[in-house]
């Protein structure tokens, strides 16, 4: 635990959510800190900051893709770690949110002895997993881009207990990161960036980059992980030293570092062919990786060795590949059962969020709904989107505020307004009605009240297969009170009118309190960059 008693930070409260309670990692590139999501209860996350000294546009833009990479790499996979919100505090600091782990970074794991062979290869085999949904790419602004970690070593995977997997190794910092599409001519950034003893020959020579380069990476990783030695020494700490050690000497073989390490030979075969000089004579892809690592663990596991008889072969690669609750933490001491977790049904819906695809008897047009969410233990109602791609990247860290009006005579109605905001855009009106006299009215706003939250899911109408985007909304406590007041009066109500003049009357109040709403979200948004 760090000393963090005179940190002005601690108690902090950012944009009207997360408490900060505790520094737990602090670096060049700034803090981390355990914080309270109040939202949820109470619910751990963790708040990484970017250091007040690289207040640079260019650095907040970099700061801003790590957190949009997180969020989309860490829905896809359970071995990257998952981004969950991003914002402004105080001195345009900006921020994000991620899931809290407890356990250690893989560095820490081996300081005192390396990795057996069976631990060995089932963390290996999660970095992977975690790698090849990256390499495979995620979507920016309407293009599908490969992600190129650059900064693969051992204290960038994070290994935690998990109840179903036992020691569980999640991908992690991707702030140095590089997009690879069709249309990018060059990927290179004019300076130097990543970790001199990790880098490949191509990275440290400034050249253009694709996965094979994390491919090197992770051959040294692994040579580390096994022995507890790099392979690959520099004369100095420099640059230079180090691009004549990466591009002109051969690494070290695992037998004159460990010579009493027993290795079988195709893992031995592995590590040195990651390392490889040339990309060309490198494993291609992670997916061939995978496959020898997945035939080392199933003969480790016919022999015997694998501990805690966790079921390491019967996992389907295709989990790694879809939206998961991983989010129920344990100490890394040893495997305890699984405990019912508000955070873990709170995300469990959001998942279900990112799991829909646009409705076939809905048309392909810039329209707003409700929908109901299921899971295997709870439901919810969401506020289905859909708008150009151009507007929902554009969008991606608005201000949302949401109000809530209501009509008995001449029929019951709710106007269910949600509104988001930048400065730049101004605000986008998300309104929707929900009829109290027809079920599934009347269950939406039910399930309003009894959540506090709601999950807002983003379609861009160019490819409305897959969400663009999933965050979710709080109400505003004594809303919910309001709700049910709403839902007793209309039950009694006679209805001597149309739900259309109802909707109408709804729609005219809307347009006289928007300037209101507008100078709410101005103020709210002033504040986020104040605070």
């Amino acid at each position: 635990m760090m000393d963090s008693s005179t940190d002005p930070n601690l108690g902090q409260i950012l944009i009207n959510r997360y408490r900060l309670a505790e520094l737990i990692g602090q670096g060049s590139m700034g803090k981390v800190y355990r914080a309270e999501d109040q939202l949820l209860g109470g619910v751990t996350v963790a708040v990484k900051f970017l250091a007040q000294t690289l207040l640079s546009e260019k650095m907040k833009m970099r700061f801003a893709h790590e957190a949009r990479t997180g969020a989309q790499l860490g829905q896809r996979s359970l071995h990257i770690v998952r981004v969950l919100d991003y914002g402004v505090h105080r001195n345009e600091a900006p921020f994000y949110v991620m899931e809290y782990m407890e356990g250690r970074n893989l560095s820490d794991l081996i300081a005192f002895k390396p990795l057996e062979i069976s631990q060995f290869l089932r963390l290996m085999r999660h970095i992977c997993l975690g790698l090849e949904c990256a390499h495979q790419g995620i979507k920016i602004d309407g293009q599908h881009c490969q992600v190129i970690h650059r900064d693969i070593k051992p204290s960038n995977a994070f290994v935690i207990s998990d109840p179903s997997l036992g020691s569980l190794a999640k991908v992690l910092d991707f702030g140095i990161a590089q997009f690879l599409s069709d249309s990018t001519e060059s990927n290179q950034t004019g300076s130097f960036m990543g970790t001199l003893a990790y880098c490949s020959p191509e990275q440290i020579a400034g050249q253009d980059l694709d996965s094979r380069s994390d491919i090197y990476s992770l051959g040294i990783t692994m040579f580390e992980v096994l022995t507890g030695h790099i392979p690959i020494q520099a004369s100095t700490n420099s640059i230079g030293s180090w691009y004549h050690a990466h591009r002109s000497q051969a690494p070290k073989t695992l037998a004159q570092v460990a010579p009493a390490l027993s290795l079988p030979d195709a893992l031995n075969e592995l590590i040195m062919a990651c390392m490889a000089k040339s990309p060309g004579d490198r494993p291609q892809t992670m997916a061939e990786i995978l496959s020898i690592l997945q035939s080392l663990l199933a003969k480790d596991l016919d022999d015997g060795r694998s501990p805690m008889g966790e079921p390491v072969i019967q996992e389907q690669r295709k989990t790694d590949q879809s939206t998961m609750s991983d989010r129920v933490r344990t100490s890394e001491a040893a495997r305890v059962p699984s405990i019912p977790n508000p955070q873990q049904r709170f995300w469990s819906i959001e998942d279900a969020g990112w799991n829909v695809s646009w409705p076939a008897t809905k048309p392909i047009a810039d329209i707003v709904f409700p929908q109901f969410l299921q899971t295997e233990k709870e439901e919810a109602v969401a506020l289905w989107v859909m708008l150009p791609r151009s507007e929902v990247s554009q969008r991606l860290l608005n201000t949302r505020y949401n109000q809530f009006l209501c009509t008995i005579h001449p029929h019951p109605m709710v106007l269910w307004i949600t509104t988001i905001y930048d400065p730049l855009s101004g605000p986008k009106w998300l309104p929707c009605y929900l009829d109290l006299k027809d079920a599934r009215g009347e269950k939406a706003v039910k399930l309003l009240s009894q959540k506090g939250y709601y999950p807002l899911i983003f379609f861009a109408r160019e490819d409305p297969e897959q969400p663009a985007n999933v965050c979710t909304v709080p109400i505003a406590p004594y809303q919910k009170q309001i709700f049910q007041d709403w839902l007793r009066i209309s039950r009694g109500a006679v209805v001597p009118g149309s739900a259309m003049t109802s909707k109408q009357m709804l729609k005219a109040e809307l347009e006289k309190i928007k300037p209101n709403i507008l100078i709410k979200l101005e103020n709210a948004q002033g504040q986020k960059f104040k605070d």
